[in-house]
């Protein structure tokens, strides 16, 4: 079962910013049978990513910028202990998931920042100050 990715995104940077990771990878057994939906957006200022991840924990995500590669994982292990008189029933659970996004230059990689609220991981990846698009402006003759 694939999980339905929600994306907006602006086409200039579909192919270089997305590259092969939002459509082939959708199902991830490891992660109770689908990876989380991503919205990624663009505005003036930069890139956000938001991974839709209820039920878990700020720290059991782990974001790893690597050249202009950035991987989100997270690791969840649940364990669950059932003891009678007779019997103890011990059950481990674990889901994990991993994306990893190649960015395009004009990200600033110094100044990504996450933060994980009501089950959401949101990242925010600033362009850099010269990759931001400049209001139009009249050249004079000399």
């Amino acid at each position: 079962m694939s999980t339905l990715v929600k994306t907006q995104f602006a086409p200039k940077h579909f192919n270089g910013f997305f590259g092969k990771d939002l459509f082939n990878e959708l199902y991830n057994p490891a992660f109770s049978g689908s990876v989380p939906a991503v919205n990624v957006v663009e505005n003036t200022e930069g890139f956000k990513i938001e991974v839709a991840a209820p039920g878990l924990q700020k720290g059991d995500f782990k974001l790893n910028l690597e050249k202009n590669q950035l991987t989100i994982s997270a690791q969840k292990e649940q364990k669950e202990e059932d003891n009678n008189e007779k019997y103890t029933r011990r059950e481990f659970k674990y889901a994990s998931f991993q994306r990893t996004f190649t960015l395009p230059n004009s990200v600033d990689g110094e100044k990504i920042a996450a933060n994980y609220a009501d089950g959401i991981l949101s990242v925010s990846l600033p362009k850099r100050e010269e990759a931001k698009e400049k209001p139009a402006r009249e050249i004079e003759i000399a």
